[in-house]
């Protein structure tokens, strides 16, 4: 089984896209959406939510209003700013604590002195286990402010696995996040290979650099796609060059094209929107990524 990671130093260089192309264009695979905190690949691939689960990052703090005894010291440990206090004409000062505030420390809950604080698993979020047109896909959805995004991109991973096996299928396609943070890590770390989407503009350059040293750091087989080349030829150019110099293959370029957008919006990947030279662009980039893979 292989497991290939799609990602990008910056949002917006056409990541998402060009992985629901590859879903198109590959046989016998896994999709999997590790783009936790703004999951978008079933915007275009419709996916049937076949399984559908809570996810549990972390622990919040919830103040029990009997055993309180509105003393304030929780109030006086806390550093995130959490701890609200009420009045109230006939029972005094209460204190509660806000859920998005509360970052799960468990501080308060270790020196309340009434133990008036319970310290309970917080639903962070929920994960999928679906089918598109393409096959079976695991995607998950984080919670607004929820954290711990790089564990659920571990969740994803490990029920797409689940499902590869159990199907017979022999590819992990990936959607990562952008950057170099937390989910983009949890996603990289022990894939076969990693394609860095990106475009030939100033932001999108350097944010290629980073991530190309966090797949370095991981020692992950590399390429690079360069997308809508044709905006800026030297600085293209000029990509294409530091991405030699680093071990860098590129994998292809592709071209600037208003049938992209156009395919997002009757929700279609490229492939099946167009016959036109884009499409041919996204297939020579597959041609290099499926032989990379072996």
């Amino acid at each position: 089984m292989k497991e290939m990671l799609v990602i990008s130093g910056k949002g917006g260089t056409g990541k998402t896209s060009l992985v629901a192309s590859f879903a198109a264009l590959a046989n016998g695979k896994v999709l999997a959406d590790c783009d936790v905190d703004a999951a978008d690949l079933h915007l275009v691939l419709e996916p049937t939510v076949m399984r559908r689960e809570t996810f549990t990052g972390g622990k919040k703090a919830r103040i029990l209003p009997a055993q309180c005894t509105a003393c304030g010291k929780c109030q006086e440990l806390c550093a995130f700013d959490a701890v609200r206090v009420d009045v109230n004409k006939d029972t005094g000062q209460t204190h509660r604590i806000d859920p998005f505030s509360c970052e799960g420390c468990g501080l308060c809950v270790r020196f309340c002195p009434g133990q008036a604080i319970e310290f309970k698993d917080a639903a962070s979020g929920e994960w999928f286990i679906s089918r598109t047109r393409f096959g079976p896909m695991v995607h998950a959805r984080l919670a607004p402010a929820a954290e711990n995004s790089g564990k659920l991109v571990t969740v994803v991973r490990n029920h797409a696995r689940e499902v590869a096996e159990k199907e017979g299928l022999g590819l992990i396609l990936v959607d990562g996040a952008p950057g170099i943070g937390c989910p983009v890590i949890a996603s990289l770390s022990g894939v076969d290979l990693a394609l860095i989407v990106t475009e030939p503009t100033l932001s999108a350059f350097h944010d290629f650099e980073r991530v190309r040293r966090l797949t370095r750091h991981f020692e992950v087989q590399t390429l690079v796609c360069i997308n809508k080349h044709d905006l800026n030829p030297e600085l293209t150019e000029e990509i294409e060059r530091r991405a030699r110099a680093s071990g860098t293959r590129v994998a292809g370029l592709i071209r600037y094209d208003r049938a992209v957008t156009q395919a997002q919006i009757v929700k279609k990947s490229v492939p099946e929107f167009t016959d036109g030279p884009v499409t041919e662009d996204i297939r020579a980039v597959w041609e290099v990524v499926s032989d990379a893979l072996g």
